[in-house]
């Protein structure tokens, strides 16, 4: 083998192994929502509130009528019964998942706003939830637990 063969040999060797390489760790993580594919946001995601051991389950599909989510948010109080209510909204253009929240169809009850965590590689968000009715306003963490099937 010549000196230039065996040198061609040697880098296209390197080469391929530092693809490998990267090619293991996976690809790179989303810097913010509008990194996501629509895809990723469908499921079954729930949401903890800071300093509660409330949680809430949500579930989003894609919107029907625009390129955003459509789902419901399920709220267990206790031993009382489930109450549910539906959530429509989309990635806006600071990267952040905006949902509104309606109890009756009609009427805002509350808004969500959340970021990609830094943490989860795309599948937690972060974010605040203002109720309407009151103006208060509640941290969250959402984490993905299941996606559509």
């Amino acid at each position: 083998m010549t000196m230039r063969r065996a040198a061609t040999a040697l880098a296209t060797t390197v080469a391929s192994i530092a693809l490998a390489g990267c090619a293991a760790l996976g690809p790179t993580c989303p810097a913010s929502a509008l990194d996501l594919p629509p895809q990723a946001l469908y499921g079954h995601w729930q949401a903890r509130f800071d300093g509660s051991a409330e949680t809430v389950e949500l579930q989003l599909a894609p919107h029907p009528e625009y390129a955003g989510v459509r789902g419901s948010v399920r709220r267990t109080a206790g031993a009382g019964p489930a109450t549910t209510a539906q959530l429509a909204g989309d990635v806006n253009d600071e990267g952040q998942l905006a949902l509104d929240e309606s109890v009756d169809g009609r009427e805002i009850s509350g808004v969500w706003v959340a970021e990609l965590a830094s943490q989860g590689c795309g599948t937690q968000l972060r974010g605040t939830r203002r109720n309407a009715a009151d103006e208060s306003i509640r941290s969250f963490t959402m984490i993905k637990i299941e996606a559509k099937q």
